[in-house]
């Protein structure tokens, strides 16, 4: 269930949401470290990536790394003038439903910095040690990602 493309008007400005290309991977990597979250791994473990737009320039970014019935919501990232727009609320939404659709039950992720914005989406901090095996094994759990970041997870409805 990848996402084609969807527009959104949050009442700022109208933004697209669609995949992501191998065209784009190097202004999102670039997003991402102007923001402190890690890329490097971002070619290698090959998640979905989606991409928000304002015209043709990409304002946002998120992923999900699949572990069977277990993802790594990742990357989620929006550029500093539109933090409080609701969007970075619907790209995580849209992951969400990717996830949905691919019968993932489990999201978890990672975060030093955002972990209100994700309680107010539902994703509830548990201990890094009682994250699906799977997603521990990631190169983002295992090496990118310090042992201080909190760790949370959200059930999704069936």
């Amino acid at each position: 269930m990848l996402l084609l493309e969807r527009h959104l008007d949050l009442g700022l400005a109208l933004f697209s949401l669609r995949a992501a290309s191998e065209k784009d991977m190097p202004s999102v990597c670039a997003l991402l470290e102007s923001s402190g979250l890690p890329a490097s791994d971002l070619l290698s473990s090959k998640p979905i990536l989606i991409v928000a737009c304002e015209g043709t320039r990409i304002v946002g970014a998120g992923g999900l790394e699949s572990f069977g019935s277990a993802a790594l919501l990742r990357s989620v990232v929006v550029t500093p003038e539109l933090r409080g727009s609701g969007l970075g609320r619907t790209i995580v939404r849209e992951l969400e439903r990717i996830a949905g659709g691919a019968r993932i039950g489990q999201l978890v992720l990672l975060t030093q910095t955002a972990q209100h914005f994700f309680e107010r989406q539902g994703y509830r901090v548990i201990n890094r040690d009682n994250a699906p095996r799977g997603v521990q094994g990631s190169e983002e759990f295992r090496l990118l990602c310090p042992a201080s970041a909190t760790c949370m997870a959200k059930t999704l409805a069936d």
